[in-house]
Formats: C-alpha cells, structure tokens, sequence
C-alpha cells in the first residue's frame, strides 16, 4: 500500500476513533444581562467567578448575552427574554430549561442541578 493511502486510512481511523470519543451534542448556560441589574451584580459576586471551575460550568459553560444588544443569530430558536439574570440552558442551540431572576446561591445551585439533569445524556 503507497505512504500516502495509508496516511489517509490512518487519518480516517482517527477521526472515526474522534467521532466516538467526543459527545454528540454541546451544552451552555446562557445568562441574559443587562448594564444596571443588581441582581446580575449579586449573581456575579457570589458565583460568578466560582461557575468555570465547577463541575456544572465544566458541563454547560456559561455564555453571557446581553439583552439591550442584537440577539445572537445562532440563539434564534430561543425565545428573548426582558428579565434579568435570565439563565437558559441551552443544548445545541435549543432551549432545554429556564430559570428566570437569581434566588441566591443557596437556591441557584439545586436549581442549575435539576436543569442539568434534563440535559440528553450524551451531552459533555
């Protein structure tokens, strides 16, 4: 067999071995903000810089979208939204739960794990 048709063969078994190791579909949490909310403030002192690195923000990184700018084209399928914090977890550009307004960090973590859990198993 030439060199380079078994480069390809290689190449094409990686990508194959890629396709079953990544998962299948992605998710994010996407926060609607705006300049002013207080709510949005206390959200960021109390979690915001702890989200990244937890377990929760490993499996839906947080994305922040600010409500008095242009809508994301890519967030078409999800419904706007005027209160803020807003947070929408989101699974390949479909909404998959919503939790509207910041409860506090005590509530904010067991209601992220419920909107978790409704997440396709494949998902991160």
């Amino acid at each position: 067999m030439p060199f380079t048709t078994r480069l390809l063969a290689i190449a094409a078994g990686l990508l194959t071995a890629l396709v079953w190791v990544l998962p299948a579909a992605s998710a994010e949490l996407i926060m609607l903000e705006q300049p002013g909310c207080v709510w949005c403030k206390r959200w960021n002192e109390e979690i915001g810089s702890a989200y990244p690195k937890t377990a929760e923000g490993a499996r839906a990184p947080l994305r922040r979208v600010d409500i008095t700018g242009a809508w994301p084209e890519d967030l078409d399928k999800v419904a706007k939204e005027r209160l803020t914090p807003t947070f929408i977890l989101v699974s390949d550009g479909v909404e998959i739960d919503r939790l509207r307004g910041y409860p506090g960090e005590h509530f904010f973590w067991p209601l992220l794990a419920a909107m978790l859990e409704k997440l396709p198993e494949k998902i991160n």
